[in-house]
C-alpha cells in the first residue's frame, strides 16, 4: 500500500474531505451567469420603458446588490470576486474603444467652433459647479475628493446622446451635428480631466502636494500621448492593417485591432494616465478605409467583430457598478439632498453649455439637454474615483458613490423626454421610430 492510500481511507483527513470537483473556474461560471442573465433582463425591461438599456443593466446591479434589504441572502462574494472585476476592467477599455470607433479623427477636426465652445462650456460649468457643491455639502472631505466630484460631472453619453437623436428621427439636423461634434470632444476633454485629477491625487497619496506643476506636467503628459498616437494611429494604422490583410489566418482584423486596444491602453497606463484613455484614442484612429482590403475579401468591419465581445464584458461592469450602490445609505436624509443637489448641478452645468453654440436660430436649449445625460461615462469616472485612496483613506465614501450613481440614472432618465419635448416645440422632431 503506497504511503498516500491510508489518507484517503481516514475519516476526516484534508484528503478525504475535498470535494470531487475543485476547479475555480466554477464559482466564476456560475457567478458570471447570473450576472448576464440580470443584466439581460434589466435591459429588456428598460428597453420596453423605452429607456437605453445601460439603465436597465445599472439597475439590474443596485438590485442584486441589495437582496438583503429584501430578506434574500447576501451575494457579498459575488461583488468582491477578483475574476469578475477583471473581465469588468476589461468591458470598459471596450466600451471606450467602440466609442472612439464610433468617431475619426478628421471628424474632430470638422465640427466646427460651435462645437468646441459647446463642449468648453459643458466640462468647466460642471467641474465648478460640482466643486462647489462637493465642498458646501461635505466639507469634512478633502480637497481632492471635491476636485474629482467636479470631474465626474463634465461627462457626457455619446451613445445615448446619439440614440436619442436617432430616436427622434433628427440626427441630420444642424443642432444634431453640433451636439454629437460637442459630445466627442466633451469626452476627449473629459478623459484628459480625468488622466489629470487621476494622476494628481496618485501623487498626492504618495506624499506629494496638488501643485500646479504638477497639475501641467500631467496635462502636458496627457496631450502628448493623445497628439502622439492620433498622429502615429493616423500613419501607422493603415500601413499596419494592409500588411495585416495578407495574413491567412481567421481572426486577423479583430485580433490587430484588440492588440491596438490593449497596447495603446498599456501606454497610457505607463505615462501615469487612465488606460481608457489609450483604448479611447485606438478606436479614434481605426476608420472604415484602414480595413477595406478585409472587406473586399468579404469580412465584416471592425465595429462588427468587436461588438459580440463588447456585449459580453461591458454588461458585466455596469452591473457590478450598480451592485456596490448601497441603497441603506437614503436612509440618511442628508445623502438624499446630496444626491438631489449633484443631480441639478450636473443638470444646470450641461444646459449652459447650449451657450457655447455660435449661429443665429440654433435651438440652444435642446443643445443643453442633448449633453446631460452621464450614462456609461459618469460610470466609468466614479469607478475610477472609488478605486483611489488619499492618506489611507477612500478618495469616494460610500454616500458619495451612491449619490453620484443616482445622478447618472436622473440624468440618463430625464434626457430622453426633455430632448423630445425641447425639440418637438421648436418643430425640428421629424418622426417617432419605436424599437
Amino acid at each position: 500500500m503506497s504511503r498516500l492510500e491510508p489518507a484517503l481511507l481516514l475519516p476526516g483527513t484534508a484528503l478525504a474531505a475535498a470535494p470531487a470537483h475543485t476547479d475555480p473556474v466554477a464559482d466564476l461560471t456560475l457567478r458570471l451567469a447570473l450576472v448576464l442573465v440580470a443584466a439581460k433582463l434589466g435591459g429588456h425591461l428598460a428597453a420596453r420603458l423605452k429607456q437605453p438599456s445601460v439603465l436597465g443593466e445599472l439597475l439590474a446591479g443596485v438590485a442584486l446588490g441589495n437582496l438583503d434589504l429584501m430578506g434574500i441572502p447576501s451575494i457579498e462574494p459575488l461583488q468582491h470576486d477578483p475574476a469578475l472585476d477583471l473581465l469588468a476592467r476589461l468591458g470598459i477599455l471596450l466600451l471606450l474603444f467602440e466609442v472612439g470607433l464610433e468617431s475619426t479623427v478628421a471628424q474632430m477636426f470638422q465640427v466646427g467652433l460651435s462645437s468646441f465652445l459647446v463642449a468648453l462650456v459643458g466640462v468647466t460649468a460642471p467641474f465648478v459647479l460640482g466643486a462647489a457643491a462637493s465642498s458646501l455639502l461635505l466639507p469634512q472631505q478633502s480637497m481632492h475628493t471635491h476636485i474629482f466630484v467636479g470631474a465626474t460631472l463634465t461627462a457626457t453619453s455619446v451613445g445615448i446622446t446619439a440614440r436619442v437623436l436617432q430616436d427622434l428621427g433628427c440626427a441630420q439636423h444642424r443642432e444634431a451635428r453640433i451636439i454629437l461634434g460637442a459630445a466627442v470632444i466633451d469626452d476627449v476633454l473629459g478623459l484628459v480631466l480625468l488622466a489629470v485629477v487621476t494622476g494628481a491625487i496618485a501623487a498626492a497619496a504618495h506624499g506629494g502636494n496638488l501643485e500646479a506643476t504638477h497639475i501641467a506636467l500631467i496635462l502636458g503628459k496627457a496631450l502628448v500621448f493623445l497628439v502622439a498616437a492620433l498622429v502615429l494611429g493616423v500613419y501607422l494604422a493603415p500601413r499596419v492593417m494592409h500588411l495585416a490583410s495578407r495574413l491567412q489566418a481567421s481572426g486577423v482584423l479583430l485580433a490587430v485591432g484588440l492588440s491596438l486596444c490593449f497596447l495603446l491602453s498599456a501606454m497610457a497606463d505607463r505615462m501615469g494616465l487612465a488606460p481608457i484613455v489609450g483604448a479611447f484614442a485606438a478606436g479614434l484612429v481605426l476608420e472604415d478605409v484602414h480595413y477595406r482590403d478585409f472587406k473586399s475579401k468579404g469580412e465584416h468591419g471592425l465595429e462588427e467583430l468587436v461588438r459580440p465581445i463588447s456585449s459580453f464584458l461591458v454588461p458585466v461592469f455596469f452591473v457590478l457598478m450598480g451592485m456596490h450602490t448601497d441603497l441603506r445609505v437614503f436612509a440618511d436624509r442628508s445623502v438624499l439632498w446630496l444626491a438631489g443637489v449633484l443631480t441639478a448641478v450636473a443638470i444646470v452645468g450641461k444646459l449652459a453649455s447650449g451657450l457655447g453654440a455660435r449661429g443665429q436660430g440654433l435651438d440652444r436649449l435642446s443643445i443643453g439637454f442633448a449633453m446631460v445625460p452621464r450614462g456609461e461615462v459618469g460610470l466609468i469616472f466614479i469607478d475610477t474615483g472609488a478605486k483611489l485612496t488619499v492618506g489611507g483613506q477612500p478618495l469616494i465614501v460610500p454616500a458619495l458613490y451612491s449619490s453620484v450613481i443616482i445622478m447618472v440614472i436622473l440624468t440618463t432618465l430625464c434626457t430622453p423626454p426633455a430632448l423630445g419635448w425641447s425639440l418637438r416645440r421648436r418643430g425640428l422632431v421629424t418622426e417617432q421610430r419605436g424599437r
